[in-house]
């Protein structure tokens, strides 16, 4: 086993809140167990699928690799929490180790092999998803945030964009180490760089279904505050030859095309594990078809 890239973790900001305990024994302790036996087998390449929401950036703030860290919940302080313990494992010369951070995931495999397996999702797109199949209204919490229409905004990003970051990461792995300011660590930032507000995706969701959802609002106060930036992707650029490729347009239809059923008649999508499946985008080979190591 040369590799490791590690998915693995608890993400929910408002049951992190609720249950804090749960996040620091599953995102932390449980890590910290698989890095001794890997430690003990003598892998010494890990990348860590993190987070972004760790910046202390506020609603579309640009962040970049050196900004402040300040951990806005029990979620991103357990993801903190263990870059720091992969920091200092890699102090000692036992593992090398790159930090992949990211704000929002949408979408689904673009040939619908696998999607999101929560089916009631808390984020902003997932909420949208379910006001739609359900004939319900979608709530805008806070619409006085310092963005251009006053809805929160976020750093989205296409998973099938992120799959290529994370194979790349393993491709360049040996030429980003041998750049990484701190000795066999170092942390790359992935996303789109422009944020999309609340609104904004409403509208791309319309846009995709050709209709428009009931709307609501509710004030801020009552929310669990995250990082809310837009992240700076050059570094991703310069070591992994990697840029967002697929649109926040894309990303709502895949994510509509795997939550919805197919009308009849249609080839219906593949769920993990089979091998056929609707192809919907160019984009359908595999994650590691491009990249560019410097």
């Amino acid at each position: 086993m040369d590799a490791v890239i590690h998915c693995a973790a608890k993400i929910v900001v408002p049951e992190s809140v609720s249950a804090p305990l749960d996040y620091y024994e599953n995102n932390v302790s449980k890590t910290l167990v698989l890095l001794r036996e890997l430690c003990g087998h003598g892998v010494r390449r890990f990348i860590l699928s993190s987070t972004g929401s760790m910046y202390e950036g506020g609603d579309g703030q640009l962040v970049d690799e050196s900004s402040a860290v300040v951990p806005h919940s029990p979620y991103s302080a357990s993801k903190w929490m263990l870059e720091r313990m992969l920091r200092d494992l890699a102090a000692t010369g036992a593992m090398e180790v790159v930090a992949l951070r990211y704000f929002n995931p949408i979408g689904a495999d673009p040939k619908m092999r696998s999607g999101l397996q929560d089916e009631r999702p808390t984020h902003a797109l997932g909420k949208m998803i379910e006001a739609y199949q359900g004939g319900g209204t979608f709530t805008v919490t806070g619409t006085d945030w310092p963005t251009r229409d006053g809805s929160g905004l976020r750093d989205y990003v296409h998973v099938w964009d992120l799959a290529r970051a994370h194979i790349a990461a393993l491709e360049c792995f040996d030429s980003v180490m041998l750049q990484a300011q701190v000795p066999g660590f170092d942390v790359i930032n992935l996303g789109s760089g422009r944020g999309t507000t609340v609104f904004e995706l409403v509208d791309a969701f319309g846009d995709a279904m050709g209709v428009r959802l009931d709307m609501g609002t509710r004030p801020r106060h009552d929310l669990v505050t995250s990082s809310a930036a837009r992240t700076l992707t050059g570094k991703a650029e310069r070591l992994l030859g990697w840029n967002a490729e697929l649109s926040i347009s894309d990303g709502v239809r895949h994510s509509l095309e795997w939550a919805a059923p197919a009308p009849r008649g249609a080839r219906t999508r593949a769920r993990p594990g089979s091998g056929a499946g609707l192809t919907t985008s160019d984009h359908s080979g595999s994650p590691s078809d491009q990249s560019s190591c410097s």
